[in-house]
C-alpha cells in the first residue's frame, strides 16, 4: 500500500499531478472530494475538475467524514483524496476536534490495503495573515501537513506543475 501526500500552493497543478499518480495503480479510481459546492464559483470548480478526471472515476463526497470513507472504499483501486485543507476547513467551520481527527486520519493510513493519494495546500510560504481567524487556520494547516507527511510514504511539492519529490 502506498500512501502519497502532494502539496503546493493554489493552481500548482497539485491535483492534475494527483490524479496522475492514483490512476498509476491497478482498480478504478476512487475520488474523495472534501468541497462542498456552496456557491457558483465551487460548482463551476467542481464541474471543472470532474471533466478534467473523466467518467472512470468512482466519487464520493465526504466533507467532514473521511477516515469512514477511506475505510469504506478498501479493496478498490487508489483513493484520491482532495483536498484535506478543504477538510481542515469543513472540521474547524463545523466546530469538531480537528485535531484529534487528523490524528485518526494519520493512524488509519498505515492500517489501510489500498494506495491512498492525497492533495493539501501549503499555506504557510505567504505573509502572516492579520486576523485570528486566518492565523489559527494557517498554523492549524501546517501541523495537519506535519503529521500526515510524517506517515506518508511519498511526499512531493508541486511548483508550476513540476513535482518535487521531498521524501
Amino acid at each position: 500500500m502506498a500512501i502519497i501526500l502532494i502539496t503546493g500552493g493554489a493552481r500548482s497543478g497539485k491535483s492534475t499531478r494527483a490524479e496522475a499518480r492514483a490512476r498509476s495503480f491497478a482498480g478504478q479510481p476512487v475520488y474523495v472530494a472534501t468541497a462542498e459546492a456552496l456557491d457558483g464559483e465551487m460548482q463551476e470548480r467542481i464541474a471543472r475538475h470532474r471533466a478534467r478526471r473523466g467518467a472512470d472515476w468512482l466519487e464520493r463526497e465526504v466533507p467532514l467524514d473521511l477516515v469512514p470513507a477511506l475505510l469504506s472504499t478498501e479493496g478498490g483501486g487508489a483513493r484520491l483524496v482532495d483536498c484535506l485543507t478543504l477538510w481542515l476547513s469543513n472540521l474547524m467551520h463545523a466546530a469538531r476536534d480537528w485535531e484529534r481527527e487528523v490524528r485518526e486520519l494519520a493512524d488509519t493510513l498505515p492500517r489501510l490495503n489500498s494506495p491512498v493519494v492525497l492533495v493539501t495546500n501549503e499555506v504557510g510560504l505567504g505573509i502572516v495573515p492579520d486576523n485570528a481567524l486566518a492565523r489559527s487556520f494557517r498554523d492549524a494547516a501546517g501541523i495537519m501537513n506535519q503529521i500526515i507527511a510524517g506517515v506518508a510514504d511519498e511526499v512531493e511539492f508541486v511548483v508550476a506543475g513540476l513535482p518535487l519529490k521531498l521524501k
